[in-house]
């Protein structure tokens, strides 16, 4: 009897697998539930909540669980994981490489074992031809670790490097991204920033204040409504984590896996044909009149849906993502809402990389010009509009994708060139019938070229007139640049989704060729 009791009470023996299984169990919980804890009490999610929500669902595949670090750690400190969670999933059956640094283990600063994990990730990542998507939440580097640390970051900068152009790379910055870490984020295709979550600064505010008496705080310095709207350096700004997660997901639709691939198309869910009476009235209407050239591309997109990249970010230029007739393809357009749609060193900026980003992987770019010229100031001037504006000419010249174009209303001087004009080899370039294509304005024109005779005229007024109007028929006329071949077509603009789906239908099985060398020198 007394046996049979002590056998009833015996635990179950120690097994091989029970051990992995407690190891695994142990190093999932990061910093613990403490440190969990404190997390979400900070408005965030731990790294693994990030993972679970960002992929499809029971598709995450970890790698290096169990590593750790050789410092020294904290008392206290967990050690396994390093403080990232690394690994391979899916994205609406995509396969993906993904890491994403875990604050609830030393802070998820950056070690040598950290950088290990995450760069056999990429490397994996880069042979495999798939999209890199990488979750910032880190105070720095690792001070335990010194110029290991450093070292580390270098070795990941190096792989995003050679990543670029050749699969997709997105980050979010999830919490702090400060000192040479905001390099990660900067090497990637785009940025995603949490509003009111997210700060990215080089140099934090106690010491800009220390070196140089400005007083700033982490929101004003590098906070997420800053850097989309001022710096640049954000592309997608979003109300919450979870909102992030979902616009990532949706930028993944329009990309490839990679530069050898296209873009998947969709089952198209319009009419390919579909007119459209707003343009036709736009087409007629006086060409200083402001409008909002979001209201254009919604109209030719399917569905009328059109996902905006840097949309806070130099507003006088929109670019980003549509469907025609079910393919993705990459818009860019001057905005006369604000600026009046000219250029400045922003726009040029912002367009620029969009139209590199659509080169590299095979996305056809739209352009939908309404540009009365460069913006003028001493401000431009000085902070090199000639260097920063010839990205653009840069970009379009060097694109090899598809380019169509339309000319809505105003095309003049340098402007109309760099805007995908046929000079800098858009495919096929249209124009609507109300525009105006010359090297500036009819009535400046005018003002140069009849100076004396308009001195002299006892009735200026209508003489400037009935000269500008002639000017305006017989120069800045869109027929003009079509005699010249310059427009390939002057269409209704009514029918300019038609148009222009039918035009990239025609250029799918484009294939340029370029001289061989090793690469360009763009203008930085």
């Amino acid at each position: 009897m007394g046996a049979g009791k002590r056998a009833k009470h015996q635990h179950p023996p120690v097994t091989r697998l029970s051990q992995m299984r407690e190891r695994v169990r142990s190093a999932a919980l990061g910093g613990g539930a403490e440190a969990a804890a404190r997390q979400h009490a900070a408005g965030k999610l731990t790294a693994r909540e990030r993972v679970e929500l960002l992929l499809d669902e029971d598709s995450f595949e970890e790698t290096d669980l169990l590593v750790e670090s050789r410092a020294r750690a904290p008392a206290g400190a967990p050690m396994s994981g390093d403080g990232v969670v690394a690994g391979f999933g899916r994205i609406n059956g995509r396969s993906v490489a993904l890491y994403a640094q875990d604050y609830t283990v030393w802070s998820g600063t950056m070690g040598e074992a950290q950088a290990g994990k995450i760069c056999k990730v990429l490397d994996l990542a880069i042979a495999s031809g798939i999209p890199i998507l990488a979750l910032c939440d880190s105070a720095g580097a690792r001070l335990e670790e010194g110029v290991d640390s450093l070292g580390g970051y270098g070795e990941i900068f190096y792989r995003h490097v050679q990543a670029s152009g050749l699969v997709p790379q997105i980050a979010a910055v999830l919490g702090p991204c400060a000192g040479g870490a905001v390099y990660v984020p900067a090497l990637t295709d785009f940025v995603f920033m949490v509003d009111g979550g997210s700060h990215m600064y080089l140099t934090a505010p106690e010491l800009v204040a220390d070196a140089t008496g400005e007083a700033c705080d982490h929101e004003s310095l590098g906070g997420a409504a800053m850097h989309s709207t001022r710096s640049g350096v954000c592309h997608f700004l979003a109300g919450s984590e979870q909102d992030c997660f979902r616009q990532m997901r949706e930028l993944l639709d329009y990309l490839p896996q990679n530069c050898r691939a296209r873009p998947k198309p969709v089952m198209p869910s319009d009419d390919p044909r579909r007119p459209s009476e707003l343009l036709g009235g736009l087409s007629e209407a006086e060409s200083k009149k402001p409008y909002r050239v979001h209201e254009v591309i919604w109209e030719l997109a399917d569905g009328h849906q059109f996902l905006e990249v840097h949309k806070g970010f130099a507003r006088n230029m929109v670019v980003g993502f549509v469907r025609l007739n079910g393919e993705a393809v990459g818009v860019v357009a001057n905005n006369p809402a604000h600026l009046s749609g000219s250029l400045d060193i922003g726009a040029s900026e912002k367009a620029a990389r969009f139209v590199r980003l659509c080169d590299c992987f095979n996305i056809p770019i739209l352009t939908l010009v309404d540009v009365p010229g460069y913006w003028p100031g001493l401000e431009q001037e000085f902070n090199g509009i000639i260097r920063k504006g010839a990205k653009l000419v840069y970009a379009y010249c060097q694109a090899s994708v598809p380019k169509v174009t339309v000319v809505m209303r105003k095309a003049y001087g340098g402007a109309y060139e760099v805007m995908a004009s046929k000079h800098v080899r858009g495919d096929v370039n249209f124009a609507w019938p109300g525009a105006e294509i010359a090297v500036m304005g009819p009535p400046r024109a005018v003002d140069i070229l009849w100076a004396e005779k308009l001195r002299a005229a006892p009735n200026p007024d209508a003489v400037r007139q009935a000269l500008i109007s002639e000017y305006a028929r017989d120069v800045a006329s869109p027929y003009q640049a079509a005699r010249r071949g310059y427009v390939d077509e002057v269409i209704d603009a009514r029918q300019t989704r038609r148009k222009v789906i039918r035009a990239f239908q025609f250029l799918q099985t484009k294939k340029p060729e370029r001289p061989p060398k090793k690469h360009g020198n763009m203008p930085f």
